[in-house]
């Protein structure tokens, strides 16, 4: 990344000041299997009486990229990182499934003028308005 974009633009990845304040208060606790960070205050300093820990993602900053593991351990839900301990993903957690709305790869229903098909015809059940 340059450094415009490490400086103006957050969505994809650190800027300078996130990379400044992680240099100097973080402490590396481990990363998951799309390359994102976790990081905890390396002097314990605690917001609202929890020990602050955050991520740097790789690459665009979508909350939705935080495995199930690690996400309990950004909330406190539990306090042992998902790397220190042999974690087994419950069969009800599935993988990370990037968000396609507004992409040409959306879901698109039958009938959807987008994908370029024909609405069925509507049945009996339905009069349509006409103005008098």
């Amino acid at each position: 990344m340059g450094l415009f974009s490490e400086i103006f633009i957050w969505w994809h990845g650190q800027t300078m000041g996130t990379r400044f304040h992680t240099w100097r208060k973080g402490r590396l606790v481990g990363e998951d299997g799309q390359g994102n960070r976790y990081y905890e205050s390396r002097d314990g300093a605690a917001i609202g009486g929890y020990q602050r820990r955050w991520v740097i993602y790789n690459g665009v900053a979508e909350a939705s990229r935080v495995p199930p593991e690690w996400h309990g351990w950004l909330h406190h839900t539990v306090d042992t990182p998902p790397n220190a301990e042999s974690y087994q993903p419950r069969e009800w957690q599935k993988p990370h499934l990037p968000n396609l709305t507004g992409t040409p790869q959306a879901w698109r229903p039958e009938g959807s003028l987008h994908k370029g098909s024909q609405r069925p015809q509507a049945t009996g059940d339905y009069k349509a308005w006409r103005p008098e």
